[in-house]
């Protein structure tokens, strides 16, 4: 079965996370997804509060940006979640936007050599492995996590062009797209991550009065304005051309990101196989 979510857009206030949530919840909604984009809201304490608040949503993180990161406090943050909140916590790490990495003093000249190492040793650290490596980026002496997660967990990547694909169908459990990726972008990313890599695709979606002038104010060629029928026809084709997940992203001024949830469970959900 497909998986569906939505998000917790980092234009919302962050008061709105706690409604959302507890929309989810009452909904049933598989997921509910978190962004840390600079210089809005904390990726790390928006999920962990999102699943304080709740009891069966699964939260993902899409994504963290690690040129913001220290690996080992990254390590820290997520084992400390997984081992709260046991098989309920997503997260994907990635670049970051490069515009914003320079602004906070973060931005490297190799954005591919940084998100390899630190997804080598963030995932060797969360093995519960005693870490060293002295990369061009990433550097760890004798580094281990005194609570590791309990099981073992999976961590995606995010990215957007063919090298960083092909690294995070190599070096990650999955791969995570932007809301800007067409159908057929995404069969062009299945067919660079191999037909095994988890796709975790996003959709543009805008409902109700003013829909496609929103829509389109933030995504000029994909996406879906319409009822619950046009936006699940929209999961679906994503669905077909090869995404495994699915999370139904509302406009960053979407008038009610509470309603919204609830469309996606109560009405958009029934129609996606």
């Amino acid at each position: 079965m497909t998986a569906l979510g939505t998000v917790f857009r980092p234009q919302f206030a962050p008061e709105l996370l706690r409604p959302m949530a507890d929309a989810a919840e009452a909904t049933g909604l598989e997921l509910l997804w978190v962004w840390e984009d600079c210089f809005s809201e904390s990726g790390i304490a928006t999920a962990a509060a999102a699943l304080a608040w709740t009891s069966t949503v699964r939260v993902g993180i899409g994504l963290l940006p690690v040129p913001l990161r220290n690996v080992a406090l990254t390590g820290m943050e997520l084992a400390t979640l997984h081992r709260l909140f046991p098989d309920r916590v997503i997260v994907g790490v990635g670049h970051g936007v490069q515009g914003w990495m320079g602004q906070a003093g973060a931005r490297v000249s190799s954005p591919l050599t940084l998100l390899r190492e630190h997804l080598d040793a963030l995932r060797a650290l969360l093995r519960g492995e005693e870490v060293s490596v002295d990369g061009t980026y990433v550097k760890l002496d004798r580094v281990r996590l005194d609570w590791p997660p309990t099981r073992p967990v999976k961590i995606y990547a995010g990215g957007i062009g063919p090298k960083t694909l092909r690294l995070t169908a190599e070096a990650a459990d999955g791969t995570l797209t932007v809301a800007d990726v067409s159908a057929d972008g995404i069969r062009q990313i299945r067919e660079l991550v191999g037909p095994d890599q988890e796709i975790i695709a996003a959709l543009y979606a805008a409902t109700g009065p003013g829909a496609e002038e929103r829509l389109r104010r933030e995504s000029p060629e994909v996406g879906v304005a319409g009822d619950a029928e046009a936006i699940a026809a929209g999961v679906r084709e994503l669905v077909a051309a090869g995404a495994n997940t699915v999370i139904v992203q509302p406009t960053g001024d979407e008038p009610d990101p509470v309603a919204f949830v609830h469309l996606v469970a109560t009405q958009i959900r029934p129609l996606i196989p």
